[in-house]
């Protein structure tokens, strides 16, 4: 069974480039030269620079010790929110924006739900001089003021998506619209393992850095590189996709995904694709997507801004489809007190996106002797509100 990507842009039956016919002269000359501008020694040079100089790279693996000796495992965290603005998705921003330079971009667009990816994107652009554009669902922007706040410092301009649900979906059917609108000048960075081909390999190539590192500093730590388990959290999937990358064709690591069960599978206010998706196409490729028996797209829901996507980057559609990796659902109360519980066990106050892979072990039991590398995404500060909110802290 092969888990990477095809030629033509497909993880078993899932991704494709489905696209409109104007998008298409964009996406293709994508797809025809981003690998080889990716490992041209001159972008590998300067990309691993940025990452080091820059991001902070590498990110420190962290042994659990509280959390390991309250759940029996040996619990290592990949320490993703203490990269330079606080998650995993600058690694993939600073790719994409010296890829974007190579192609002869001279603006940028970009869509973000938590924020998170808008400002690692606003940070790259501002670092190169280049115009940004984010679109924001309305109702984002309103539970993620800090980040639209960063954004705007960083010289980006905000835009809102005020149709449908008015969250990470609208925002990208937006930035779709932006990108048709202006194909000669414009790269759109994509901030998750979703879109057409090549997005989902591209962007899971550049946050493959994550288990790269995961490898030798595991090797370093104990004498062994692959761990029992990878575990991360599920949006549409980048995180995961980095965190397992170098471990996919080793069937003896298992892959765990956890995603946003919101307030119950089946209380209609979810966002756990893999429970109750089917095979649709969404933003330009095929894959597992929440909808109804019509086909309309069924309005996500997690208490995580970030998870809320009804459906599934195509790589995870593969895992999922093929039994390589396990997929779990964590409501809002288990990712909240998995939150809490880090906190409170390791001083570490993790995004909610975190908590829900954190959430694992009130679904699954390990072996004392498990060794299991959980990707710590991002960090808590955007999400204090809700937090203070939920606990009624303030």
């Amino acid at each position: 069974m092969k888990y990477h990507v095809d030629e033509k842009g497909y993880y078993g039956e899932f991704g494709g480039a489905f696209i409109p016919e104007m998008l298409y002269p964009n996406v293709e000359e994508l797809r025809q030269k981003y690998i080889e501008i990716m490992y041209e020694e001159s972008f590998q040079k300067e990309f691993h620079q940025l990452l080091k100089d820059y991001v902070g790279r590498p990110s420190p693996l962290y042994y659990a010790k509280r959390l390991s000796d309250k759940h029996g495992a040996k619990i290592y965290l990949k320490r993703e929110d203490l990269n330079h603005t606080g998650a995993h998705k600058v690694n993939n921003t600073i790719g994409q924006i010296l890829m974007a330079k190579r192609l002869g971009k001279t603006r940028i667009i970009a869509e973000t739900g938590a924020g998170q990816h808008g400002v690692a994107t606003a940070t790259v652009c501002a670092l190169t001089g280049i115009e940004c554009v984010v679109y924001m669902g309305e109702v984002d922007i309103a539970r993620q003021a800090p980040n639209v706040a960063r954004m705007k410092m960083l010289g980006a301009e905000v835009r809102p998506a005020l149709s449908g649900s008015r969250t990470l979906k609208d925002a990208t059917n937006e930035a779709i619209r932006d990108w048709i609108n202006n194909p000669v000048d414009t790269h759109y960075i994509i901030g998750s393992a979703i879109g057409p081909h090549p997005y989902p390999d591209m962007v899971t190539r550049f946050q493959s850095i994550i288990s790269e590192e995961i490898k030798w500093q595991l090797k370093e730590k104990e004498g062994r590189e692959n761990p029992d388990y990878v575990i991360a959290c599920i949006g549409g999937g980048s995180n995961a996709a980095g965190t397992y990358y170098h471990f996919l064709d080793n069937t003896e690591v298992g892959i765990i995904a956890v995603e946003a069960a919101g307030k119950g599978v089946n209380s209609g206010e979810s966002a756990a694709t893999s429970a109750l998706g089917k095979v649709g196409i969404i933003h330009g490729c095929k894959t597992m997507l929440m909808q109804t028996n019509d086909g309309q797209i069924t309005e996500p829901y997690s208490i995580s801004a970030g998870l809320d996507y009804p459906g599934v980057g195509p790589m995870h559609s593969h895992l999922y489809k093929s039994g390589r990796a396990e997929f779990y659902s964590a409501t809002d109360d288990e990712a909240m007190e998995s939150g809490l519980e880090l906190s409170k066990l390791e001083g570490i106050i993790p995004a909610i996106e975190s908590s829900h892979a954190l959430a694992i072990f009130k679904h699954k039991k390990f072996d004392p002797d498990d060794i299991l590398v959980i990707s710590l995404s991002g960090r808590g500060d955007k999400d204090l509100q809700t937090y203070i909110d939920y606990f009624k802290l303030a």
